[in-house]
């Protein structure tokens, strides 16, 4: 007789999944306020939901309370505050203008919004697939949280500075399709996995988490946007660094290899 299948356990994990479930709720308020023309609030609201998505894994795992369900849960409530909610946010802010190009061209701003959400889409898929065997230093794509907060982060400024919508619907779509590019590109980028939340740290490591929050205060809009967009660059960047180095080393190999 084969062994008896272990019961499920019943319930869940308050705390984690308590975290995820605020993100979820932040991703879906960006929804809304978007849809009344509040972006400056819906911008907050993903970075929000960023911040609450950074720490449910890091709480789960120091509390001991990880488990199929949260990483499900996880997944779900990131398509939609990375994925579905910053394709609507820019959609409702700049794409909709393309409705008033003739021809084709007046389904550039739905098309370029739908692109994002399938990019942010297989970029999960694709984690999910590969969680267990790739290194959990890097990851391949730009993570979808990073990606909508580069987009939200443009928006962001663009209302701050009171720029008109309609002027700048194509910098819009260009900037949400190259950043879904970049979710589904094989680019690497640091994951900050490797950062303990419970190991001691250098006193002026203290004083550098402060003085960063005293920037960002300063002028959230472009502070935001500034350090999302150069971790969305880093990608390419580190691509380029890696590949002159390899180019270097050739040309270092042959000239030894030559009579």
């Amino acid at each position: 007789m084969s062994k008896p299948e272990k019961k499920l356990r019943k319930g869940i994990y308050l705390l984690p999944n308590l975290f995820t479930t605020g993100a979820l709720f932040a991703g879906f308020y960006a929804i809304v306020a978007a849809t009344t023309d509040q972006f400056g609030q819906a911008a907050i609201a993903i970075i929000v939901a960023l911040f609450l998505d950074f720490f449910d894994g890091r709480i789960a795992r120091l509390t001991q309370t990880t488990s199929k369900f949260g990483a499900q849960y996880d997944s779900i409530s990131d398509m939609v505050s990375f994925g579905v909610a910053p394709a609507l946010v820019v959609y409702e802010w700049a794409l909709i203008h393309f409705g008033n190009f003739p021809w084709v061209w007046s389904k550039l701003g739905w098309l370029g919004a739908f692109f994002y959400t399938a990019a942010a889409a297989l970029r999960l898929a694709r984690f999910n697939a590969r969680v267990t065997v790739v290194s959990k230093r890097y990851f391949q794509g730009l993570p979808s949280p990073a990606a909508a907060a580069t987009l939200v982060g443009f928006i962001w400024v663009c209302h701050d500075l009171q720029l008109s919508r309609e002027d700048f619907a194509i910098a819009a779509f260009v900037v949400t399709v190259l950043l879904g590019a970049l979710m589904v590109s094989n680019f690497t980028y640091y994951s900050f996995k490797d950062v303990s939340l419970v190991d001691r740290i250098p006193y002026i490591v203290m004083l550098a988490v402060v003085l960063g929050f005293i920037l960002v205060s300063m002028d959230p809009p472009k502070l935001v946007f500034a350090i999302s967009a150069l971790y969305a660059i880093s990608g390419p960047l580190i691509y380029l660094v890696r590949l002159r180095r390899k180019r270097s080393a050739r040309s270092t190999v042959n000239i030894e290899n030559r009579p």
